[in-house]
């Protein structure tokens, strides 16, 4: 039993050690609210299909109401006053934002050069 121990104490440390993804520090959070009719057409285009995209690996989604408080490991430019709105985090931090659902045509590239923007690299088709 000792053995098998040891290995995983070797094991966690090693996965300690191993590097982070470049994507790590970087999320979108969407800000919506219930009955809102443009956060539901997202869902539709998009959010079935959001964490299967170069994107969604890049940026990962969070989401949550935009009446619940900010987080604390969230820092914002300025509170959002539609919804849906799409906040690009990197490691907390707002680095841009998409105020409203523009529609799939318009979004990808939005999101494109909101991941563009961050410090953290992520490849993208886009970028």
């Amino acid at each position: 039993m000792q053995g098998k121990a040891a290995a995983a104490t070797i094991l966690a440390g090693c996965l300690a050690l191993a590097p982070v993804p470049a994507s790590a520090g970087l999320e979108l959070l969407m800000l919506d609210r219930k009955y809102c009719e443009w956060c539901e057409l997202w869902d539709v285009e998009i959010g079935g299909i959001y964490g299967k995209t170069e994107e969604g690996r890049c940026a990962s989604l969070r989401r949550m109401s935009v009446f619940d408080p900010v987080p604390d490991d969230v820092t914002l430019d300025r509170p959002a006053r539609y919804t849906p709105t799409f906040i690009l985090l990197e490691d907390g931090r707002e680095v841009g934002r998409i105020d409203g659902y523009p529609g799939a045509d318009f979004f990808w590239p939005m999101l494109q050069n909101l991941i563009a923007r961050a410090e953290t690299a992520c490849e993208t088709h886009g970028g």
